[in-house]
């Protein structure tokens, strides 16, 4: 199957499917202990300073911005980051019904926040389209409210679309996707507008860069998620310096 332009679209999915089953038998591995909701440390600032949103951050004309939401944001924003055109990924909290929430908060699941990346990308680089087929292979869009052991409605699947073109092109995959069978389970991601983000605290940025040595799960779970991504999407990484 090719949608639109992408011929290795469907060879891609295979090679997530592999991926994805390694993943769960690692998944099983760990216990609650590792998952992405684990407590803070304790020598964390807890302090919030998420006053502004990312709508008043880097909005050059030649940059546009994508809002996704697809399980712990500490694996997604190493995936993400790593494209090539995209100019920052930052992990935050969108889609809920408080100002300024803390991670304290949007764990327990009653703030309606979801776990999610604001991605700030350089279209001449990279489109919309290519980023909506990165979304569509890392993570499981057929589990509701969950990935593997992070559960809640934090963790659900979802695309915030910031203009029409993106929403009609977002529905326009999952879709496709579902008349295609790529999944064994129809697809659940929310397709909504989008609202206000919020910056989540400094430490969970760049979280996977600065934790992978001191944190199990970097190495459990987000090391071989992030192995299989770069052979699969190897054409699209940015040239490492």
């Amino acid at each position: 199957m090719r949608i639109n332009n992408y011929p290795k679209f469907m060879i891609a999915k295979l090679k997530y499917d592999t991926m994805r089953a390694t993943l769960s038998l690692a998944i099983i591995a760990i216990t609650a202990f590792f998952s992405c909701g684990q407590k803070s440390p304790a020598t964390t600032n807890l302090t919030n300073n998420n006053n502004t949103t990312m709508d008043n951050v880097l909005t050059a004309e030649n940059t546009d911005t994508a809002t996704f939401a697809n399980g712990c944001f500490w694996c997604t924003e190493a995936i993400f980051e790593q494209l090539d055109g995209v100019i920052s990924a930052v992990s935050g909290y969108t889609g809920g019904q408080i100002e300024n929430p803390t991670y304290k908060q949007v764990t327990t699941g009653e703030t309606g926040h979801a776990e999610a990346l604001q991605i700030i990308y350089d279209p001449k680089k990279i489109s919309f389209d290519e980023l909506l087929e990165v979304f569509w292979e890392t993570h499981d869009p057929t589990t509701l409210n969950r990935q593997g052991a992070d559960v809640g409605t934090q963790y659900r699947s979802g695309i915030f679309y910031h203009n029409e073109e993106q929403k009609q092109k977002a529905e326009k995959y999952k879709t496709e996707l579902d008349k295609s069978g790529a999944f064994n389970s129809p697809i659940v991601t929310e397709i909504t507008p989008f609202t206000k983000f919020y910056t989540a605290e400094d430490y969970h940025q760049q979280y996977f860069e600065n934790n992978e040595n001191s944190n199990p799960y970097c190495k459990i779970v987000i090391r071989p998620k992030l192995d299989k991504f770069r052979k699969v999407f190897k054409d699209k990484l940015k040239e490492v310096q």
